[in-house]
């Protein structure tokens, strides 16, 4: 440096030779010496490479703010190259600055959308990128802007293009994919579930990419959509905000999606034998209480009793899912006493027929039938009301004695014996009878009634007594 001369033809050559000094003082951690060379660099010759070596002396001062902006820095220069920022990538990683390589491959993308010629694919750079932001939590708001830019990126200039072709671009879509799936059953797990929606519909969409094997990704995308529009339920009773009418329209679109996946893949299933890849009995209940809930929303009442028939007939179906369904419908801001009493109904045959019956699930049903029943048809609907209590009876005959839940029991014997009263007190006394007699026949069969019982049976008596 001493030899070359301070006059403008030497100013590049000086310029160099400052670089040179800057590069010399990184080596031996000298950072601040290594500064004061690349700014009288870049005094002489403002360019990339001396925005680069700045960025290099941020990076090892542990400034992350300060590489960051010289990001930004680097694509003003004049001569700047896009090599610097997939350069300037690998230095931060090399430094476990995480943030500003993210920084580094997001400007990057920004340079894919002009066409200009890059030195390295685009979904290189996006699937890098997640990578980068996937090692930190917390960057889940990132990771879902940058799948959706390759999801859009994908669709714009078409799959093949973005992802590449044949078993590469097969094994980049399926990594986009399972990406997805993985941040949002994590996400749906962690209970953010606006962002467990988002990831599980970018991940229908992936999966509806991957080509081979088109009855497994079927299934895949099925499950994606499903769980999407459970999250968006879930969230709705989470905020405690009720969900738009855009998003309605948009969980029911994902769910006529849905819906037409499963009666393919079950249609498949049935004419090839295909065991491996048929619909789980949760994924397909879960569907049916999504559609329910949505077709709800719309006063479908129709379409929700056709889905729950479906549901009822399909091989999936088990008792609980019934119950489930049934308590929804007949509580709730959108009840429907239709698909209420024959999702009960069903599910109660369905527990009654099994070989060791579940009689604590078997009074729930008998219980919430009774006061449905009640309360849609009336009271003046005495022999459907009267027919359960019999029902309920007959269950009871025969069991152990603990085996019928007792408190459901005495429920049972009470409610029937003061359903006497009214029609006792209107001169009906037959019909007041009638409901002492099975009040008193399910007593019988209740430990801890015998009082109870006693008592029944001195009223009962007297009144069969009377003229």
């Amino acid at each position: 440096m001493l030899y070359i001369a301070y006059d403008t033809e030497n100013r590049i050559l000086r310029a160099k030779g400052y670089r040179v000094l800057c590069l010399c003082h990184l080596g031996l951690l000298q950072l601040d010496r290594a500064q004061e060379y690349i700014n009288e660099a870049e005094k002489l010759e403002p360019n990339v490479v001396c925005a680069f070596l700045k960025f290099k002396i941020y990076l090892q001062k542990n400034d992350h703010q300060g590489a960051t902006n010289q990001i930004e820095a680097m694509t003003t220069c004049l001569d700047f190259q896009p090599d610097f920022l997939s350069l300037s990538a690998h230095e931060a990683v090399a430094c476990h600055a995480l943030p500003v390589a993210a920084a580094s491959l997001s400007s990057m993308l920004k340079f894919y959308a002009s066409g200009k010629s890059m030195p390295t694919a685009e979904v290189t750079v996006v699937r890098t990128l997640l990578t980068v932001l996937s090692q930190e939590q917390g960057n889940e708001q990132k990771v879902v802007k940058f799948l959706k830019h390759a999801q859009t990126r994908a669709s714009e200039i078409g799959p093949d293009c973005f992802f590449g072709k044949e078993e590469v671009g097969r094994r980049e879509r399926n990594w986009f994919a399972v990406t997805s799936w993985n941040y949002g059953t994590k996400t749906g797990q962690d209970k953010n579930y606006e962002l467990s929606s988002k990831f599980l519909k970018l991940a229908s969409d992936f999966y509806a990419l991957v080509e081979g094997s088109d009855n497994e990704n079927n299934v895949l995308v099925c499950k994606s959509l499903v769980l999407s529009v459970s999250s968006m339920i879930a969230l709705e009773f989470q905020r405690k905000t009720p969900m738009s009418e855009t998003e309605v329209k948009q969980a029911l679109h994902l769910l006529d999606r849905a819906g037409q996946m499963l009666k393919s893949i079950s249609a498949r299933n049935s004419v090839n034998g295909d065991q491996i890849n048929t619909i789980e009995p949760e994924l397909f209940f879960v569907y049916t209480f999504c559609a329910y809930d949505i077709q709800g929303r719309l006063n479908d009442s129709g379409s929700q009793l056709l889905n729950v028939r479906n549901f009822a007939s399909s091989k999936a179906c088990k008792p609980h899912h019934l119950l489930q369904i049934g308590l929804s419908a007949s509580q709730g801001p959108r009840l429907n006493h239709e698909v209420a009493s024959f999702a009960l109904n069903e599910s109660l045959s369905s527990f009654l027929s099994s070989p060791a019956p579940d009689y604590q699930n078997v009074a729930l049903v008998t219980r919430k039938l009774i006061s449905i029943t009640s309360v849609y048809k009336g009271d003046t609907d005495d022999d459907l009301v009267y027919g359960m209590y019999r029902q309920a009876y007959k269950i009871m005959v025969g069991l152990k004695e603990d085996e019928y839940p007792i408190e459901e029991g005495k429920w049972l014997a009470m409610t029937a014996w003061n359903r006497a009263a009214v029609p006792v007190r209107l001169g009906q006394i037959e019909v007041g009878k009638k409901w002492m007699t099975v009040g008193l026949d399910i007593a019988k069969h209740v430990p801890g009634m015998e009082a109870y019982k006693a008592c029944m049976e001195e009223v009962l008596g007297n009144l069969k007594k009377e003229p």
